[in-house]
């Protein structure tokens, strides 16, 4: 699958797009984000199983964000989790 943060693809042209696809990691907690911190890596990946799931050739526009903090109040502890976003693109073959 290739991946890339603009809307092209190097060596490749996009024919058409399939649609957004917006992937998320597990939340987990952020004191201890440095134990585990290949959270975007773990988006990207299901963003990518999104992406095969309609037939895509690749991945444009991918863009990261934390989706909120969660404080629990009963333990103190905060949550988040990472958002990975981007469109599902068919590119054109070869000649």
């Amino acid at each position: 699958m290739l991946i890339s943060t603009t809307d092209s693809i190097d060596g490749g042209r996009v024919l058409y797009p399939i649609g957004k696809i917006k992937a998320a990691s597990a939340w987990h907690v952020v004191q201890v984000d440095g134990l585990q911190s290949n959270w975007r890596e773990l988006a990207l990946r299901e963003l990518i199983r999104q992406a095969e799931d309609v037939d895509a050739d690749a991945i444009i526009d991918v863009n990261y964000e934390t989706d909120g903090v969660v404080p629990v109040e009963e333990t103190g502890v905060s949550l988040r989790r990472i958002l990975a976003t981007g469109t599902a693109v068919k590119l054109a073959l070869a000649a």
